[in-house]
């Protein structure tokens, strides 16, 4: 049945869910309804018949039919009318009127002939089958009779009965049309509710069938569905700026190759068409041809490194905890790389001690791209200075500095500022850098130095004392920046 249930349609489901929620409450009130209106008629009819008193001289009627022989007494013959009266004998006779009914004769009721209760209330059968009500008493009796009895006064309960089937009938018919009126409201309002389902849906599967990310879903509303919709847009919104930079990434990896491969094919034909012809390049131009083709190959290879760099996935803290990293140490060593490079400078220093918690590799590489950017960038004899205080690293160079309307860009793809598309590069050193900060949970900026030159600001979250026993949570002893 669950399975059955679980292959409707939502909207029928939550039809068939309202018509039984509804028929259960309806159901429950019908049948509150009916028992309550079942005691209240009862106790009516139990009022009815204590009220009921059998003159005297009719009980002495009846005791004389049982065979006592009773005085005669002055009262009139009054018997009522629309009871049935039966006299009870301590012994268990039923004494009753020629032509009448009798009804069955319960223990109580020969308890209350005997004394042994005052009165009984109980439900009996007559001798055509009908179901009466009778109550039992001691009766009045005429002066000068004695014994043991008691009088039992009975009426039908069809008039009890027949009210509550006419009820019963009306309720049924009344629950009937609610629960009808329910599913039917079920129905139309889970089709109007779930209306803004289906057009996700369907927005859904016309994305999954033709890859559209353009379409959005109209949001009007405020509830869990406008939510939803809101929330399927930004996402949306976000795989297509994703295949955007996916596709722009293709295009421009594409294009910074071909230059590269281009005069490496040019290169390499000149050297094929050298061999195959028998003329020989001359020596100090196949010298510059050979330097020339390990350039090319070192700018592809280096190229290829950058793109498998920022391709490499982001690493969530739940799944993978960073290390915690020395940053002046990651920084010093970046120094010495630096230096190899930057014959010509002076490059100083001025590191204080800052723990990190970061991908050591990567972390290096952003300190190393950011030194390299300033060695490249700075004329022969400048100053490259590397600082680390209060967690905040700073590289500074002397060079020509990077117009206003151009730092919003330096930590794209790919990017290059037309004045340095002469010098070697891919134009990913700072997207690199960018990505590896970001993982580490901080931030990284650009900007002009005073009086020449460009200043980078590094700044991740850490601590002066590195994490020991002592300290188990580094982040924490000493705040962060």
């Amino acid at each position: 049945m669950r399975n059955v249930f679980r292959r409707l349609s939502l909207r029928l489901r939550l039809g068939l869910a309202a018509g039984i929620s509804v028929a259960v409450a309806i159901s429950a009130v019908a049948v509150a309804s009916w028992l309550i209106t079942r005691q209240q008629l009862t106790d009516q009819l139990d009022s009815s018949l204590q009220n009921v008193e059998a003159s005297p001289r009719y009980v002495q009627q009846l005791l004389s039919l049982c065979g006592r022989d009773l005085p005669e007494t002055g009262q009139r013959n009054e018997t009522p009318t629309s009871y049935i009266v039966q006299v009870v004998t301590a012994d268990g006779t039923v004494c009753v009127a020629p032509g009448s009914q009798k009804f069955g004769v319960a223990e109580s009721d020969i308890a209350v002939a005997r004394g042994v209760l005052e009165s009984a209330l109980h439900d009996a059968s007559s001798s055509d089958g009908q179901k009466m009500r009778v109550w039992t008493t001691h009766p009045d009796m005429p002066s000068g009779v004695s014994g043991q009895y008691s009088i039992s006064i009975a009426q039908s309960l069809s008039a009890v009965e027949e009210p509550l089937n006419n009820l019963a009938l009306f309720l049924l018919v009344v629950a009937g049309v609610g629960v009808v009126g329910a599913a039917t409201a079920g129905f139309w309002i889970s089709r109007a509710g779930l209306r803004p389902v289906q057009d996700l849906t369907s927005v859904a599967e016309h994305i999954a069938r033709t890859q559209d990310l353009t379409v959005r879903i109209p949001v009007q509303a405020r509830d869990e569905i406008a939510r939803l919709s809101k929330s399927f847009n930004e996402m949306t919104e976000a795989l297509a700026i994703s295949r955007e930079r996916q596709q722009q990434l293709i295009a421009d990896a594409g294009h910074e190759l071909r230059t590269p491969l281009t005069s490496l094919r040019a290169n390499v034909q000149l050297l094929i068409r050298s061999h195959t012809s028998g003329r020989k390049i001359p020596e100090g131009a196949m010298n510059d041809l050979l330097r020339s083709v390990d350039s090319q190959v070192g700018e592809l290879a280096a190229l290829i490194a950058d793109l498998q760099e920022l391709s490499r996935p982001d690493t969530k803290p739940s799944e993978a905890p960073l290390p915690v990293v020395a940053l002046h140490e990651v920084a010093q060593r970046a120094l010495e790389r630096a230096k190899l490079r930057g014959g010509g400078l002076e490059i100083i220093s001025e590191l204080e001690e800052w723990y990190v918690s970061s991908d050591p590799a990567a972390l290096e590489r952003a300190v190393v791209n950011l030194l390299d950017n300033a060695v490249k960038f700075s004329p022969s004899g400048a100053t490259v200075s590397l600082q680390i205080r209060d967690g905040r690293l700073t590289v500074r160079d002397q060079g020509p500095g990077i117009p206003a309307d151009e730092l919003p860009h330096v930590f794209d793809r790919f990017w290059r500022s037309p004045t340095a598309r002469s010098l070697p590069g891919s134009g990913l050193g700072l997207a690199i850098v960018a990505k590896a900060v970001q993982q580490a949970g901080g931030t990284v900026t650009l900007q002009a130095a005073e009086g020449q030159g460009t200043e980078a600001v590094m700044r991740i979250p850490g601590t002066r004392t590195p994490p020991t026993a002592k300290y188990p949570d580094a982040a924490t002893e000493a705040g962060t920046v």
